[in-house]
């Protein structure tokens, strides 16, 4: 299942960090790394288990490789959490509910 991918990928503080910055817009591996002590054997082992998760995609500029949010990882976790959505509502009334029936 990959939203256990999804999930594993982004329990990582540092990938979290990543994906993150990527969220602002498309960067090669060094600008990633720009303000992070993380080595490079590091950070590509982090874009590996993104990528895995389709959280993270690449592409290729001669020697550059540009990394991106990939939309589709994205919606992914945007399924996922609408299964849950219609649960809250109705939680927060009957807490709601509760809250009143204990006022004195």
């Amino acid at each position: 299942m990959i939203e256990n991918e999804i999930f594993k990928a982004l329990a990582d503080p540092t990938r979290r960090a990543i994906f993150e910055k990527l969220a602002a817009g498309r960067m090669n591996a060094s600008a990633l790394r720009h303000g992070m002590a993380i080595s490079q054997p590091a950070i590509s082992q982090h874009l590996s288990v993104l990528r895995k998760a389709r959280l993270v995609r690449e592409e290729r500029q001669g020697r550059v490789v540009n990394y991106e949010v990939d939309p589709e990882g994205l919606s992914l976790i945007a399924g996922w959490l609408e299964r849950y959505r219609a649960y809250w509502p109705t939680r927060v009334a009957a807490l709601s509910e509760l809250l009143k029936d204990m006022e004195p």
